[in-house]
């Protein structure tokens, strides 16, 4: 297996907030995806927040799934398996769908729709929530096909 490449980090930010701006970032403007998030950020703290960083963590880790379902082909047939979700799958998933929420609404600018989005999440609130909610749903209703893991 490949090995994991180590990534420099600037100082004055986390491995997961580079990792989020490379996710906004369209065509290699990262310029733009910075902008982006520093202006979601100062949107938030605008709106009271003390800690905007700290409603960004608490987003994300709201928005982790601890289960989702992989379809596997099994003699003809496809069954939907429960698979637990690993750190890192965990960490893509939230950001894409907080993204995918963010993107899906119109008529505002990205950074006043990130904010909006990461205020919510941080709350438990919001379409990225429900979807993370739906997800789990899933697994949990498919728990009878677990038995197919091993294949």
């Amino acid at each position: 297996m490949a090995q994991k490449r180590i990534k420099i980090v600037p100082e004055n930010s986390s491995a997961l907030q580079e990792k989020f701006i490379n996710c906004i970032m369209k065509q290699g403007k990262k310029s733009i995806a910075l902008n982006i998030f520093h202006d979601a950020m100062d949107m938030i703290a605008a709106k009271g927040h003390k800690e905007p960083l700290k409603i960004f963590e608490k987003a994300l880790e709201n928005l982790k799934p601890t289960l989702e379902v992989k379809a596997k082909r099994i003699g003809g047939a496809v069954y939907q398996i429960p698979m637990e979700v690993k750190a890192n799958r965990q960490a893509t998933l939230s950001i894409r769908w907080l993204l995918e929420t963010c993107r899906s609404k119109r008529n505002a600018p990205m950074a006043k729709k990130l904010s909006d989005e990461l205020i919510l999440a941080a709350n438990g609130e919001g379409a990225a929530i429900k979807k993370r909610d739906d997800v789990i749903k899933m697994a949990q209703a498919n728990k009878a096909f677990a038995h197919y893991a091993k294949y």
